[in-house]
């Protein structure tokens, strides 16, 4: 052991200082090699084209809308005053909190619980209603479907949480006390709804703040032009002929802005967990809307160009269609998303959304996972109260499989 530690420092060198730094940088790298080949260079091209356009400019969009009504309201408070004495209020609030998209109404409702001032039917009631940060690509893709999942998961989430107010009382594996740690999440949590972690950026490397202002300046400067080719291809006009450019110069465009968004994604945050691998950025407070926008939609995007290049490269070299592929096991497909759901972080249901949108993954396996899963605000509740999180998952998972097999049996089979 005297040995090891020995070597730890040899000249003043560690063994920290040849860590890998940045491994976030495969996915660009791993893009921009994939398009400089000519064997995948055209099927890379469309992937991240369509990934560029037709998923990264809506959620933008989105998200500045979303986080600007957010700044005007100023603080989630107002809503955990209207928490009555009521449990049933509690859950009916915390339902709708759930509902919003991202992961913030979720770890108000978890934070509040580990200090006591909600019961653990309003977690499970959150829980279950929340999407995390699939709910912005859904809605930003596929705007019907994403109100109708929402709108289920308030009202499942709702049934839940009165059911298990039913069986077990408010203080149910509730932290005896609300310990130190508890407080400072609490408090981090209630400077903006629209975190969805409980880091704070102030340990971030100058690089890291250089690189994540530049993702605000990066949309600011493009999203106005951006936005309108994006909503005249949803139309399917050939903006190529339109404006006269030779053939997929709009599909490069994309292609070339979404490597150079995930460069700037790459930068912003190290890789030293899980964690840190499937959950978004933390955000400042005080940030602009855009600057907040900028960093959850680098987040999403980049799970959901990994989603689309396995999918396009599946088809392309193996020529396995993952929708008929899938197709063949309907059945278990309902379970599997509810099984991805479980997962702590948005990551794995971002890639899941990805897969229903492409049309590899069916309807049923949405529903049952966008039921299950948690989002980020698993997290904090995994570190405060292991117990409740891990049976708020539990009862989360029920509802996820009795809807998910319902849809399918009613639609599907």
């Amino acid at each position: 052991m005297q040995q090891v530690k020995n070597l730890a420092i040899v000249n003043g060198l560690t063994i920290d200082q040849f860590t890998p730094k940045y491994k976030r940088l495969i996915l660009p790298i791993a893009m921009a090699a994939l398009l400089a080949s000519s064997v995948t260079r055209e099927v890379t091209m469309n992937a991240l084209s369509d990934a560029f356009w037709a998923v990264s400019c809506y959620v933008v969009f989105t998200l500045v809308v979303y986080h600007q009504i957010s700044q005007l309201i100023s603080s989630q408070n107002r809503l955990v005053e209207l928490y009555h004495h009521s449990p049933t209020h509690q859950v009916v609030f915390s339902s709708l909190l759930g509902a919003l998209p991202g992961c913030g109404g979720a770890i108000i409702v978890t934070t509040q619980f580990v200090s006591g001032r909600v019961g653990f039917g309003s977690v499970v009631a959150v829980l279950t209603a929340t999407m995390g940060d699939a709910a912005f690509l859904i809605l930003a893709s596929k705007p019907s479907v994403g109100l109708g999942l929402v709108a289920m998961g308030v009202v499942v989430g709702m049934i839940s949480g009165l059911i298990v107010n039913k069986i077990h009382a408010a203080d149910f594996l509730s932290p005896k006390s609300a310990n130190p740690s508890a407080k400072r999440v609490s408090q981090v949590n209630n400077t903006d709804n629209t975190d969805c972690t409980c880091k704070t950026t102030q340990e971030s490397t100058g690089v890291q703040r250089a690189a994540i202002n530049l993702q605000g300046l990066f949309w600011k400067w493009i999203i106005v032009p951006a936005l309108i080719v994006a909503f005249a291809m949803s139309f399917q006009v050939d903006i190529n002929q339109v404006l006269g450019l030779p053939a997929n110069s709009i599909e490069w465009t994309g292609a070339v802005l979404a490597v150079v968004m995930m460069f700037l994604w790459a930068f912003t945050k190290e890789i030293n967990d899980y964690q840190s691998t499937v959950a978004e950025d933390a955000k400042i407070a005080s940030s602009h809307p855009m600057q907040k926008a900028a960093q959850d939609t680098h987040f999403v995007s980049a799970w959901v160009i990994v989603a689309f290049l396995f999918f396009e490269l599946s088809v392309h070299f193996a020529h396995i269609d993952l929708g008929s592929a899938l197709s063949g096991y309907g059945i278990y497909m309902p379970l599997v998303g509810m099984l991805v759901g479980l997962l702590p972080g948005c990551g794995p249901q971002i890639l899941v959304t990805s897969l229903y949108i492409t049309g590899a993954m069916p309807m049923s396996a949405q529903i049952s996972n966008a039921i299950s899963n948690d989002g980020d605000a698993l997290f904090p509740a995994i570190a405060l109260a292991p117990k409740a999180a891990l049976a708020a998952t539990f009862y989360s998972a029920i509802p996820a499989i009795i809807v998910g097999y319902g849809y399918y049996w009613l639609f599907e089979l």
